[in-house]
């Protein structure tokens, strides 16, 4: 008795595999342009945080380098060095937790229609 093979009816709208896969590659050289941009863009953002009412603020830029610090003289206090290091830490903090925030939202927005088990570190796409 002869052996017949089983017809495998392909996949809706007729796609061969090699075609998703050049359709993935392409969406994901899209996606890496758009992180690209995404990261220019945040890296031009500034991001400031103060403390002590105001009295220390902190300038960090999205890149999270420091760019500036400005303390009120009137805070300054010779025989409490410890609390102006203070100040300036928590100002430095909260510039550096705006930046993050706002990176971690940029790549949510970028990243939002995939699964969540999907491992994108290794395409060396910044952000992510």
């Amino acid at each position: 008795m002869a052996k017949r093979r089983m017809k495998i009816p392909s996949k809706p709208g007729g796609r061969k595999k090699g075609n998703n896969q050049k359709e993935m590659l392409k969406q994901l050289e899209q996606m890496q342009e758009q992180f690209l941009e995404a990261q220019t863009k945040l890296e031009e953002q500034e991001f400031t945080g103060t403390s002590g009412g105001g009295a220390v603020e902190a300038v960090v830029q999205g890149n999270l380098k420091l760019k500036s610090i400005n303390i009120d003289p009137d805070v300054i206090d010779e025989d409490d060095i410890e609390m102006l290091e203070d100040l300036v830490v928590a100002a430095v903090s909260e510039a550096q937790r705006q930046a993050s925030e706002a990176s971690n939202s940029s790549a949510d927005s970028l990243t939002g229609g995939l699964p969540g088990d999907i491992d994108l570190s290794g395409l060396n796409i910044p952000g992510l």
